[in-house]
């Protein structure tokens, strides 16, 4: 399928399936971490999946090309990002098996029932506050700061619309891990999986994959650590194999 791209977009190629995303780097493009939790997050053919704060779609265009679940909602408040995943969609011929939906995420239940979702996957924004921060309003700055959703409304939204038994999944930064664990069991899901992301292997961990369960029973495994790079601009092996290189 043909599509034109507007101004300063551009195609990329995922490297799964034959897939493309359309993106404009002016405004935001997607992260490691988005592909990060695509890697790290699971679902069943059987499944109906919600991305909270999609941005461009790419989550759901993984998650489709990786486990092929019954059907994704992608829930975006930005409406140009928004615009752009419904016309990589459309461009992978997906319309029929992802929906993208312009909304906020802390008005989440008002565009889908409760307990409707086997498995919700979020990459929220990640800083508090003006730390960093230069104009509120730009694309980029909603996407990383907690300007127009906080990481409360993101764990609110999912154990709402989780199904009793459902699987949450979140990339986030590991200063925020005892906040983040806390409003887990604040509202009922329980986290099963972690794995901290370390740019190289004498580096802190500057990410946290997280998977909870709606109701789950208290045990959690701590898998190992996940490396990206063995030198600058090599990514260790398992990276390329998340990837699809």
């Amino acid at each position: 399928m043909g599509i034109d791209l507007k101004e300063n977009e551009r195609l990329d190629d995922l490297q799964r399936n034959g897939y493309r995303i359309i993106q404009n780097p002016e405004k935001f493009c997607f992260g490691m971490d988005a592909v990060l939790l695509s890697g790290f997050a699971r679902a069943r053919e059987t499944d109906k999946v919600l991305d909270m704060g999609t941005g461009t779609g790419i989550i759901p265009l993984l998650m489709e090309a990786k486990y092929k679940p019954d059907h994704l909602w992608a829930l975006e408040i930005q409406e140009e990002s928004a615009d752009m995943a419904r016309r990589s969609v459309a461009l992978n011929d997906l319309s029929h098996k992802i929906d993208v939906i312009t909304g906020d995420i802390k008005e989440a239940d008002k565009y889908f029932e409760s307990a409707f979702f086997d498995c919700i996957t979020c990459n929220p924004p990640y800083m508090i506050g003006q730390h960093g921060l230069t104009n509120p309003d730009a694309p980029k700055a909603i996407a990383r700061h907690e300007i127009l959703c906080t990481l409360e409304d993101v764990i609110e939204q999912a154990a709402r619309l989780l199904k009793p038994g459902g699987h949450f999944y979140m990339v986030h930064r590991p200063f925020r891990l005892a906040e983040i664990m806390t409003r887990l069991s604040q509202y009922r899901l329980e986290p099963k999986r972690m794995q901290l992301v370390y740019p190289y292997v004498d580096k802190e961990p500057n990410m946290v994959l997280l998977e909870a369960v709606r109701g789950g029973k208290p045990r959690m495994t701590v898998e190992k650590p996940l490396i990206v790079y063995q030198s600058p601009g090599v990514y260790m092996p398992e990276i390329y194999d998340i990837y699809g290189y």
